[in-house]
């Protein structure tokens, strides 16, 4: 494969793409690439002066319509309801939905259902937000569902008995990994789920590497002055760009030989750096039964189901 970049997505008139977490990072450089490329980009963020900011640096860079922000916690289901009411009324369709938004190893807290801050965000949240979006993704041409995961999900081993963590000693990074690990196993059931009903929604997943984002600094960084300039000088020496790290992402959401349930990440070594490429996933996160299984209890756990 050539070494692909923002230069190579294709033109992206007519398309309409929500990125969660869009206000930094991965999902604020993926904003700018595919507005730059023409794109409808819908910026779904929690903080309002964050996402002001970020609307201006994409709007800066937008060849198409004007993004646009959307208010979004998606930490919070009944946030997530209230939004995907608003996109209801407000699109046509959804081309694209960029599952992007997460935390990262932060000491324990609770969502306003009480779930796990990680698992609540980083699947649950987006477990529901598409279930509640699929109308709008099934009404677009090709519409994909893009999940980020991390290379951190071949730590990862689902809680079965214990998800959220209400019991015993938390432990914030095989919290985090678990997170990971679902992603996963959500992009993988979602494909087996969107073919068995014939419909056209493809679900990719993809992981940045080693990405210098704000999560190193705001999650595990973010406990004292010390862990905080680590984690910056480890970002400096091992980590690659955010723009870098958002390819995979983008590779996923936009070009055309990517398949249900493919899995794009860098090609460097340990997949850390590098361009997109496909890339492997372990064995625990491509077991059918344990999707089926995570699935059943994300819809307990959220009261949300999908409807094709």
């Amino acid at each position: 494969m050539t070494r692909w970049t923002t230069a190579d997505i294709p033109d992206q008139t007519g398309r309409t793409v929500l990125i969660t977490g869009a206000n930094s990072g991965l999902g604020l450089r993926s904003a700018e690439a595919l507005a730059a490329a023409g794109g409808r980009v819908l910026l779904a963020c929690r903080n309002a002066t964050r996402a002001a900011k970020a609307h201006a640096e994409v709007a800066a860079v937008a060849t198409g319509p004007a993004p646009e922000v959307v208010s979004l916690d998606v930490s919070d289901l009944d946030d997530v309801r209230r939004c995907a009411g608003q996109l209801a009324g407000d699109l046509e369709h959804l081309d694209v939905l960029m599952n992007n938004a997460g935390v990262m190893a932060v000491p324990l807290a609770r969502t306003p259902q009480g779930f796990e801050m990680q698992m609540g965000t980083n699947h649950l949240g987006h477990f529901a937000l598409t279930a509640r979006l699929l109308p709008l993704l099934q009404r677009a041409p090709a519409p994909r569902v893009v999940t980020v995961s991390s290379f951190g999900h071949k730590a990862g081993r689902i809680r079965w008995d214990d998800p959220n963590w209400n019991t015993g000693r938390y432990l914030a990074w095989p919290a985090y990994f678990q997170t990971k690990l679902a992603n996963l196993l959500f992009t993988g059931e979602l494909h087996r789920r969107a073919t068995e009903a014939g419909s056209g929604v493809l679900a990719a997943a993809a992981h940045p590497g080693y990405a210098a984002t704000n999560l190193s600094t705001t999650g595990p960084g973010s406990r004292n002055a010390f862990m905080h300039r680590a984690a910056g000088m480890t970002d400096r020496l091992l980590g690659q760009s955010d723009e870098m790290g958002a390819l995979p992402q983008l590779y996923a959401a936009t070009m055309p030989d990517v398949s249900g349930n493919d899995y794009w990440g860098p090609d460097g070594f340990l997949e850390q750096r590098g361009h997109p490429t496909k890339v492997g996933r372990t064995r625990r996160a491509a077991d059918p039964g344990a999707a089926r299984r995570l699935w059943a209890l994300s819809e307990e756990l959220t009261g949300v189901t999908f409807t094709w």
